[in-house]
């Protein structure tokens, strides 16, 4: 009941203030949360040492902690401030003809994305653009909040299914040539493979692997970038397509899936490590 409380105060403050003013106001926030909690800072350092193979990365761990700030206020505002015209003025989508691509082969396609940049507002973003989109989402421990969460999805044409409850929802989706969306690189539970992802053996989510192998849809990396005064970069890599994956068991086959989406994560994180809001040790699942 706390922290919805503070998300409610949160939610009253952003959307009074201008977009400058809010990003400055989680900014402020993120910086006290970096200097108070200790656990997570040292986790997020770790995390960047491992990733930019280097000692000294007390400066990306704060951004870590103020592009989490940022991202925040851009889901809080999402509701009356992205739109259309948001997307005119504030996206530039890259290789958006891949997506029409999969649309035309009437398999379905799943939208792989890891928690960088704003994935909440790329969802939004791909929906506003025509887009039948059901998102897999882990349910909040506080109902309250998660039923919060849910709606701002849902405002925005999103269909949101809990990860529990994804398999039949999403089957169907993909059957009807639609689209699902799923954050690929933290499994929450056992069911993942063990593959070697930025340089640590980690329980990475075979839900996407599974989806293509079961219903033929292609598996589409795409990630929403942050570039700095309030502009964003959409990324959509090249389809995977599993009719063409090798393998000579269905295992194998699995993990060769996985591979290909695990090197689309790793580069795009590489790119940006301070928007990958990663505040666990990752590999210790």
């Amino acid at each position: 009941m706390f922290r919805y409380a503070l998300y409610k105060i949160a939610i009253f403050i952003t959307r009074r203030l201008s977009l400058r003013a809010s990003l400055k106001f989680a900014e402020a926030l993120s910086d006290l949360q970096y200097f108070f909690s200790r656990k997570d800072r040292k986790t997020v350092y770790a995390n960047l040492q491992e990733i930019l193979k280097k000692e000294e990365v007390s400066f990306e761990t704060r951004e870590v902690f103020r592009h989490f700030g940022r991202y925040l206020v851009e889901f809080f505002r999402m509701e009356p401030c992205v739109n259309k015209e948001f997307i005119q003025e504030h996206v530039v989508v890259r290789n958006e003809h891949y997506i029409k691509d999969v649309l035309q082969k009437g398999r379905g396609g799943i939208f792989l994305t890891a928690h960088i940049g704003n994935w909440e507002l790329g969802a939004a973003v791909l929906s506003l653009l025509g887009y039948p989109i059901t998102v897999v989402a882990l349910p909040h421990k506080h109902p309250k909040i998660n039923d919060f969460f849910n709606r701002q999805r849902r405002i925005k044409g999103l269909d949101v299914v809990a990860t529990d409850k994804a398999i039949d929802k999403c089957t169907d989706a993909l059957q009807r040539n639609e689209f699902i969306a799923v954050a690929g690189e933290r499994a929450f539970g056992a069911k993942g493979e063990w593959i070697d992802f930025l340089g640590r053996q980690v329980l990475i989510p075979n839900g996407p692997a599974l989806f293509a192998m079961k219903t033929g849809a292609f598996i589409i990396p795409s990630f929403l970038i942050r570039q700095g005064n309030g502009q964003f970069e959409f990324f959509i890599d090249k389809p995977i397509d599993p009719q063409t994956v090798q393998g000579n068991t269905t295992k194998e086959k699995k993990q060769n899936i996985m591979k290909q989406y695990v090197v689309c994560m790793e580069n795009m994180i590489q790119q940006y490590p301070s928007q990958w809001l990663m505040f666990r040790e990752y590999g210790t699942e």
